[in-house]
């Protein structure tokens, strides 16, 4: 072999390492594909919002699949950070499901204009006098002050509910019980005066010292300076917001500058991040149904 020979093989195969190491970091997914796919979450969760007023059943249905890509975009991004590193198709996977749910909240063709199966509607499940069902609201007080600038995908916090709840004659959560969250999603704001955005679930409730798994997403933010008078009693189907304006002293209504949309994400309307101080009421819906009690 020449010297010219050897050098010739020696440049092929440099190119070829380069070309290979080129491709692999094009494939690579980064925190800011992630950023993408939180993006297109939240721009997702606005088109099915104004799709509700004129076909409420398609946008219940959307508003599911959304929850679950929002848990899988929050994975992705838990997991970019332990592990270094998410795989291609895991990322495209989760895309394609987001871009599936924006197509639907059109009206047009999802899966790349392939048509699909419609989503099945989901009956209701009968409710016992010991479930807090599907759809049922309770007011929590936060613990902590929440922000967007400071707060970390998978941070706790406490929340304790502030009227008891009552199925017929049973009381099922005591005022003061113990609702535990999690920080879903975050997104800080950043340069050319980018807002900042904030989600936040339930996912633990404890009564009488029980612990429960529960499924829950914030509703609504409502700003607050204290609370006078007895503990009142909430029943099934209750409309809690009467009974928290008769509760609650200084009710200033929702905290300004936040907007909540669907799965619990607050965005940032005015300043640029969200900010939610101790002692905010948070109004959170239950997604899944829960049996409380023997």
């Amino acid at each position: 072999m020449t010297a010219y020979t050897w050098i010739s093989r020696m440049a092929i195969a440099a190119c070829a390492t380069l070309v290979l190491a080129a491709s692999a970091q094009a494939q690579a997914v980064t925190a800011a594909d992630v950023q993408r796919l939180q993006d297109a979450v939240f721009d997702a969760s606005r088109e099915v919002a104004a799709i509700r007023s004129s076909d409420a059943a398609l946008a219940t249905r959307l508003d599911t699949d959304l929850d679950e890509a929002r848990d899988d975009v929050a994975y992705l991004r838990g997991k970019l950070r332990r592990e270094g590193s998410v795989s291609r198709s895991e990322y495209d996977g989760v895309r394609q499901r987001i871009d599936d749910i924006r197509a639907r909240a059109s009206g047009a063709p999802a899966s790349g204009g392939m048509a699909t199966e419609p989503t099945p509607v989901r009956r209701p499940t009968s409710c016992g006098p010991l479930d807090v069902c599907v759809g049922q609201e309770l007011d929590v007080r936060v613990q902590v002050p929440l922000n967007s600038d400071t707060a970390n995908v998978e941070d706790r916090f406490e929340a304790t509910t502030l009227v008891s709840f009552y199925n017929e004659n049973n009381e099922l959560i005591p005022a003061g019980s113990l609702m535990r969250g999690v920080v879903s999603g975050v997104d800080r704001a950043g340069r050319l005066d980018r807002k900042g955005r904030l989600s936040l679930s339930f996912d633990e409730l404890i009564v009488r010292g029980r612990s429960y798994r529960i499924r829950a997403t914030v509703t609504q933010a409502i700003e607050s300076t204290g609370v006078k008078g007895e503990a009142t009693k909430l029943g099934t189907g209750a409309g809690v917001g009467a009974i928290l304006g008769g509760m609650l002293g200084g009710v200033k209504g929702a905290i300004a500058g936040v907007l909540i949309g669907g799965g619990g994400m607050m965005a940032a309307t005015e300043g640029k991040d969200v900010q939610i101080p101790a002692g905010t009421v948070l109004r959170v819906r239950f997604d899944a149904p829960v049996t409380v009690g023997s």
